[in-house]
């Protein structure tokens, strides 16, 4: 089957497949995959976005992983498609369905990793019972010889509740047998105990009980002959020694680098493209992978055959965050990135920089902290280097040093100083990862890693030196080496991830909160604000380079909403006010605190709260509201779990493992408290008046990512407002019967704005860009990009481009930082803007219709009056017609 149709709406993805090119979406929806939204679900939900006018489902992982999976990725059998979904049956259904309303399929597959589970993942389970010699063993990255003399050929498993003793002395661990095969019953764990182990031992099952005389002695002596060491799950962080995800012990690491794990992992998405059931596909955390470069080689050149008979080749996007001035490797033969980096570029020139000085102080004198964001970033590297990673810093120092005993001329580097030397590396680095090795060679990454050395070299000590400037000699040695340096040189740069995400997203982004609208994957918390030109450039590079990348607005991984964030941004547009309101609220807040004979959270707690009550608040919550309220109470308890989850990852006053009680319950007092006193009232009223200003922030967002080069993708429910907080506030589910109602009504424009609260006008602008780019895909999906310029007293507030191919033409233009001329609603008055002009580019006459309105206007002297263009709404969308 082909998820190409002769239905008008898929029009492109058949022309690109007639001419062998990259069937490219017009525009995604991404849909959150679990039992309680499965494919039969998603198949209710087709016509509704074909609609709205996608053209492409985008869905989670869909293989078997882990029962009760949220969100797919804890898989379990890369082979099998997820059976609490629907199983194979129910994909077909599905993308038979989409095909039948003119959609195609995206899936989301993950290479790098998956669930450590003895009871659901038959590889993992076999190498437990097996060994070394499982067939498996090399599926995973496992070190059989580690320095752990008890773990020479065994595999940690830290999985038990408590220490190991203590756990068998409570008799938590029964054996258990079914006449072909034994195993451990701990929980919901089954762990296999190996053929030979139990032939060893001529007693049942019931011998091993703790209450049996000597039955402790005796099933701590069947464990002694097994292929792991169970474990106190407080020892993952110390002594593992198999690769993992991020600092996540339920999810082992896969070594996808491998041929034979590479043809696995991939069978059954190779066997979808094959069929025909999906176009394209979304590479989970790419820079996890030894050989990201390859890897995306490998699957452009397996995919690409397996499409050959379709006359296609697949759309290919990776997850991949770029740091500040990285660029993606075109050598990678991929088609972009998922999108982070667009959400930064289009948040930062909605914010404005005028702001940063005030919005700096305020957050400096609230938090007592004046350190530079970055300086805070290498204190979070080394916090975690020395408590949450330590496994990983460790293996991939011991490789190093292995690797330095092996030559003379460097065996007198200790691994004291190579621990010294590795760490001091990598806290300044300042991208994700660099790619060195035996197929990648980069002159960026040597200079960035040359870079950190000197900053590396400043930091240690002068004994370290040498072996801060052999670790930079052995990483940029290229495809030379031996095996050992090669895999100590891949370990170095595997370990690079976790520590740079966990850093940012996952520490400072709860400790910095300047303007937590900047706190979002893939931006720079650092730099409040893009102007204009760049954004264009960045643009206009990507209309060259990259006009196939995936634009996102709002993801899964979202630390806040999209419509959260464009009311947060109105902030660095009115930091004197914002200072002012802080000011009264910190007042009322520290005499709260007062009242209740007990320390409050911190000024820099304090001010990430108000920042979230202000961004969370629903518009069309009134601000008179009391906490007895049913929709305030349900807020509340959404931005209590957001407060015990950023109070955890901050790492200040506890964390996940080790949680500071007393810390998180004076956090969740001080909100009951306010929810008690005027203090949230004020909060409310603060959001209610800069909601307006959002929303058109919101509306501008919108316009920018369904009309800039790339291929935008909606994420779940969020054509309507969405001001959700971090996972798994984001995941909640979508009422689509609302959005349907929304996109079915005929109001109209000037009824939509006036009624803004309600979402309707964001439903109905997704809807009437999409159409825009259904009328004109190629316009859209290959056209150029040329920055417009405004004339005139207001021309500061513009945002304008051209996009263009042949005679095709489109402008698409947006009011911008316009907070104070907004009132009631998300619109500015015609008379703000004067006499300010857009100029569209060309001398000469011409004529354009609005997508939007229907209105059509004339350039006589290429220039429109942009009142007659943003009225009545701030956004446009002006298609050539003479």
């Amino acid at each position: 089957m082909s998820s190409a149709s002769s239905n008008e709406s898929h029009s492109d993805a058949d022309h690109a497949a007639d001419r062998g090119h990259t069937l490219v979406p017009r525009a995604t929806a991404r849909l959150q995959l679990h039992a309680g939204f499965t494919f039969a679900d998603a198949e209710r939900q087709v016509d509704y976005l074909a609609s709205l006018g996608v053209s492409h489902l985008y869905l989670s992982p869909i293989f078997a992983a882990k029962p009760g999976s949220t969100h797919g990725y804890d898989v379990t059998d890369f082979q099998r498609i997820n059976p609490e979904l629907g199983g194979d049956a129910g994909f077909q259904a599905l993308a038979g369905r989409a095909r039948a309303a003119g959609l195609g399929v995206i899936i989301d597959i993950v290479p790098n990793h998956m669930a450590a589970s003895s009871t659901h993942n038959r590889w993992w389970a076999d190498v437990l019972a097996r060994g070394a010699e499982s067939p498996y063993a090399g599926h995973f990255d496992i070190d059989w010889h580690s320095p752990d003399p008890e773990l020479h050929g065994k595999v940690l498993l830290p999985i038990l509740g408590r220490p190991y003793w203590d756990t068998l002395q409570a008799g938590e661990i029964a054996v258990r047998g079914d006449g072909q095969r034994h195993w451990l019953q701990y929980g919901e764990h089954e762990v296999p105990l190996s053929d030979e182990s139990m032939a060893a031992f001529d007693a049942g099952g019931d011998a091993f009980d703790a209450a049996a005389p000597g039955g402790v002695e005796r099933l701590h002596a069947l464990l002694e002959q097994q292929n792991y060491r169970l474990a106190w799950w407080r020892t993952a962080a110390d002594e593992l020694n198999w690769r993992r995800f991020f600092e996540v012990s339920e999810l082992v690491a896969v070594r996808v680098e491998q041929p034979q794990v590479f043809d696995d992992v991939h069978a059954l998405v190779l066997r979808l493209a094959r069929d025909g059931l999906i176009d394209g596909v979304r590479v989970d955390h790419v820079d996890g992978l030894a050989d990201p470069g390859g890897y995306c080689q490998q699957l452009r050149g397996q995919l690409n055959a397996a499409m050959a008979a379709r006359g296609a080749r697949p759309w290919i996007v990776i997850e991949k965050i770029l740091a500040e001035h990285e660029t993606l490797r075109t050598e990678w033969q991929i088609d972009g990135t998922t999108g982070y980096d667009f959400m930064d570029e289009v948040g930062a020139v909605l914010h404005d920089g005028a702001g940063e000085t005030a919005l700096t102080t305020l957050w400096q004198q609230v938090s007592g902290d004046s350190r530079e964001y970055g300086e805070q970033v290498r204190e979070a590297r080394r916090h975690l280097l020395s408590r949450f990673l330590v496994t990983e810093f460790e293996g991939a120092c011991r490789r190093l040093h292995a690797c330095a005993r092996a030559e003379p001329a460097t065996r007198d580097l200790t691994l004291a100083s190579w621990r010294r030397a590795l760490a001091a590396l990598l806290e300044p680095l300042e991208v994700y990862r660099t790619y060195l090795g035996e197929h990648a060679w980069s002159r960026e990454d040597r200079l960035r890693l040359e870079a950190a050395a000197e900053l590396a070299r400043r930091a240690v000590r002068p004994d370290d030196s040498a072996t801060v400037d052999r670790l930079l000699a052995w990483l940029c040695a290229g495809p030379h080496g031996d095996a050992a340096l090669r895999e100590a040189r891949a370990r170095v740069q595997q370990l690079m991830p976790p520590l740079a995400a966990k850093a940012a997203e996952d520490t400072m982004f709860y400790r910095y909160g300047r303007l937590l609208s900047r706190n979002e994957v893939g931006s720079h918390p650092a730099t409040l604000a893009m102007p204009p030109d760049r954004f264009h450039a960045r643009m206009a590079v990507r209309a060259q380079v990259w006009p196939h990348a995936m634009l996102a607005t709002a993801t899964h991984d979202h630390k806040r909403g999209e419509d959260m964030r464009m009311r947060l941004a109105v902030l660095s547009e009115l930091a004197p006010e914002w200072q002012a309101a802080v000011g009264e609220w910190e007042a009322r807040a520290l005499r709260l605190a007062d009242s209740a004979q007990r320390a409050g959270p911190d000024g820099a707690d304090r001010l990430m709260l108000y920042q979230t009550l202000v961004g969370a608040w629903p518009p069309e919550l009134r601000a008179d509201r009391d906490a007895g309220d049913p929709a305030v109470q349900a807020l509340l308890e959404r931005v209590g779990a957001w407060q015990t989850k950023a109070v955890r990852e901050a790492k200040r006053h506890g964390h996940w493992t080790r949680p500071d009680e007393g810390y998180e319950q004076a956090y969740a007092g001080l909100l009951q408290a306010m929810a008690h006193s005027d203090l949230l009232g004020g909060i409310a009223r603060f959001a209610q008046r800069i909601a307006p200003a959002g929303a058109l922030n919101s509306l501008a967002q919108t316009l920018l990512q369904l009309t800039a080069p790339g291929v935008p993708d909606r994420y779940q429910g969020t054509e309507g407002w969405d001001f959700s907080l971090v996972d798994p506030d984001n995941r909640r589910p979508v009422d689509y019967d609302s959005l349907r109602a929304a996109l079915a009504c005929s109001a109209g424009w000037q009824a939509w704005l006036e009624q803004w609260r309600d979402g309707r006008i964001k439903v109905q602008l997704v809807r009437a860009l999409l159409a825009a780019r259904q009328q004109q895909p190629a316009l859209f999906r290959d056209g150029g990009y040329r920055q417009l310029h405004g004339e005139g007293p207001a021309a500061s507030h513009l945002l304008a481009f051209e996009r263009r191919r042949g005679d095709d033409r489109a402008i698409a233009i947006t009011a911008r930082l316009d907070a104070r001329l907004v009132q009631d609603r998300p619109a500015i008055a015609p008379a703000a803007w004067g006499d300010t002009l857009l100029c569209v580019g060309e001398p000469g006459a011409s004529r354009w219709t609005d997508a939007l309105t229907g209105r059509m206007l004339s350039a006589p002297n290429g220039r429109l009056r942009v009142a007659d263009i943003l009225d009545p709404l701030p956004v446009a969308l002006l298609r050539r017609t003479g």
